[in-house]
């Protein structure tokens, strides 16, 4: 059996991870209200992974013999300056997200939790490879700095992302 302590903080990881998937979808969105395809199909993408996320969190949960609450999903934003904004936000939530993750490990770790801690590791190098596709996006965007054949260019290999 789990410890409720631990089942405490990946219910509000589950949370989190639901309202990474909300607020791409709420930067889909805006991108698609624009006409950038790509961009919004990026984000689609990306918010399914997030309720992936959410997804093994919770079976683990169960798995356990822990109990799964959900909690509300706060509101994320619904706008953003440009591409390059939004990107810089994709950036900056998901260097939060890692911490949160970071902070579950030492949770886990501090209650002696080796399963936790060992089904956390597939989230801290998740999260590696999240911080490196949002920052290689925000430096292409600074980039192109507005450039309308640069963004036409970007939102076209971003829609041919894979689910």
């Amino acid at each position: 059996m789990i410890n409720a302590a631990m089942v405490k903080e990946l219910n509000a990881q589950i949370n989190a991870e639901l309202y990474s998937a909300y607020l791409y979808l709420a930067m889909a969105a805006w991108f698609e209200a624009d006409n950038w395809p790509g961009f919004a199909h990026w984000m689609k993408v990306q918010a399914k992974e997030e309720q992936e996320h959410a997804m093994k969190i919770y079976e683990y949960v169960n798995d356990r013999g822990g109990r799964v609450v959900l909690d509300a999903i706060e509101a994320p934003a619904s706008k953003w300056k440009d591409a390059h904004a939004a990107f810089e936000a994709v950036l900056k939530h998901e260097r939060h997200v890692t911490s949160l993750i970071h902070k579950l490990v030492a949770v886990a770790d501090k209650l002696k939790d080796t399963a936790t801690s060992i089904f956390l590791q597939w989230f801290v190098n998740e999260q590696v490879e999240e911080e490196k596709n949002a920052d290689e996006l925000v430096q292409i965007l600074a980039r192109i700095k507005g450039s309308p054949n640069g963004l036409f260019m970007l939102d076209r290999q971003l829609g041919k992302r894979e689910d």
